[in-house]
């Protein structure tokens, strides 16, 4: 394809990945040397904030460009409302693909793709919102090859670390039948047959490192002596926690979500055990990005295509007391977000400026030379890089109620330099942090009379920009 033709998009979506995941980015216990190439050659936008905790609000609010509750996505299970801006690059001549995880609902809605091949969650069959199990392009590459893949029923019954090792397990079966290595095969399958007509934009969807935590031996064996820093929770810091997170702790605590076993104080051993084994399911991924790169290059068109990596959220992991998403704290909602296109971006630049990650999609549009999608609140990234922006003072997540976040309607956070505010609707109790004086927000000021004009002055700028909806009744995520 010639250098003038139009860029090829390819953006890739991991599913619960948090921040310190990338060994480029500052944490040199992670071995990801091909991500650590799109850094180094690369843009890195180091503040980049989803705007809900969950799947499919982030990825609804990321997809239309705009804030969850205007989409009408404030919960997994949600039915997508809203166009989504991929139909903009279809309509421009885009031959639009998705491989892997979106979490639309339906999980099959086309979503401004020209073809899916779906893939979702990992641990079992989701349950579609018409009705009915619904079984993914993996799930059937399984079964057309006799195997059963590991669900969580039976990591519960048959897996001897069920009790204790809070969702890590080393893949029992072929790792080519793993989920992410099967996106990898899929992707770079795609792009050596794909025949080069008209520009490209792909979605990559890894399901992971969304738990249970079971990446193949020989990953988890690179961690073997890893030193990985891993969480001191205080009960002072539990006991300033609002109602909410307690339920959800016992929720993990008493159920096997995602063949998770959580415990109410982990082991420092426990702990590094996780984070080695989230650690070695991202080597894993890193592996896959690295064969799509060389895909690209193989095909020619590596030199004409921006790659944008990013995740829908993060994930706890032990801090706070918790494990999975569903909260507000920065382990949550701050995520990696990476752009690389030589002669297109600058390499190595690392940008500090706050960020909603909805503003990756109108940089998107502005590196492809088209308008970016009417939106009331995205704004391009680009003009972060270029220097014409310095990046957002607030940013902003909400979520509605869930299975598993129980005893609310509505919650929504805003986070400034300095401060982080998490108001649950027409409750007493909340949240405040000061990031300056506790950046891990271990210490709820809720309550300090001393801080009232800063609540004051966050809870009505927070209302001014997202206001509670009404409500349907929550489902499962």
């Amino acid at each position: 394809m010639p250098s003038d033709s139009p860029l090829n998009v390819v953006l890739i979506m991991t599913d619960q990945e948090r921040y310190d995941t990338i060994g480029a980015l500052g944490f040199p216990w992670m071995k990801t040397p091909h991500l650590d190439r799109l850094v180094n050659e690369g843009v890195t936008f180091d503040r980049c904030f989803v705007t809900a905790p969950s799947c499919a609000p982030s990825r609804a609010s990321f997809f239309c460009a705009d804030y969850p509750h205007r989409v009408g996505v404030l919960r997994n299970g949600h039915p997508w409302q809203r166009a989504s801006w991929i139909e903009r690059f279809r309509d421009a001549g885009y031959h639009t693909i998705n491989l892997g995880k979106m979490h639309t609902q339906p999980f099959d809605d086309q979503c401004g793709f020209t073809q899916r091949f779906v893939v979702e969650n990992k641990d079992r069959p989701l349950w579609a919102a018409q009705g009915g199990y619904f079984y993914d392009e993996w799930q059937r590459h399984l079964f057309q090859n006799g195997v059963h893949w590991p669900d969580r029923d039976w990591y519960k019954a048959e897996h001897p670390d069920y009790e204790t090792g809070l969702g890590t397990y080393p893949w029992p079966i072929d790792e080519k039948y793993h989920p992410d290595q099967y996106i990898g095969d899929l992707a770079t399958w795609f792009i050596d047959e794909w025949p080069s007509e008209g520009p490209m934009f792909l979605q990559v969807g890894f399901p992971g490192p969304h738990p249970p935590f079971d990446a193949p031996q020989r990953y988890i064996d690179l961690y073997d002596d890893a030193d990985i820093p891993v969480p001191e929770v205080t009960d002072e810091e539990l006991a300033g926690q609002p109602p909410p997170q307690a339920s959800y702790r016992e929720e993990m605590l008493s159920n096997n979500h995602d063949a998770v076993k959580w415990h109410e104080k982990p082991s420092r051993e426990q702990l590094l055990r996780l984070r080695r084994f989230y650690a070695a399911n991202m080597t894993l991924i890193d592996e896959q990005v690295g064969r799509i790169v060389d895909a690209l290059e193989r095909k020619g068109i590596l030199n004409n295509t921006v790659i944008v990596f990013t995740s829908d959220h993060g994930d706890n992991l032990g801090d706070h007391g918790h494990i999975q998403k569903w909260t507000m704290y920065d382990e949550i909602l701050r995520v990696p977000a990476i752009a690389w296109a030589p002669g297109k971006l600058p390499a190595g630049q690392r940008v500090d400026g706050m960020i909603q990650q909805f503003d990756l999609a109108a940089m998107m549009f502005d590196l492809a030379g088209m308008e970016p999608p009417e939106s009331p609140v995205a704004r391009s990234a680009l003009n972060l890089v270029n220097g014409d922006w310095e990046g957002r003072d607030a940013v902003f997540a909400e979520h509605g109620p869930d299975a598993l976040m129980h005893d609310i309607e509505y919650y929504h956070m805003i986070r400034t330099e300095e401060w982080k505010l998490v108001r649950y609707a027409r409750q007493p109790w909340g949240e405040l942090y000061n990031l300056t004086d506790d950046p891990g927000e271990t210490r709820n000021l809720w309550e300090r009379a001393e801080h009232n004009d800063v609540k004051l002055m966050l809870l009505n700028r927070l209302l001014d920009e997202q206001s509670p909806p009404t409500l349907a009744s929550p489902q499962s995520a």
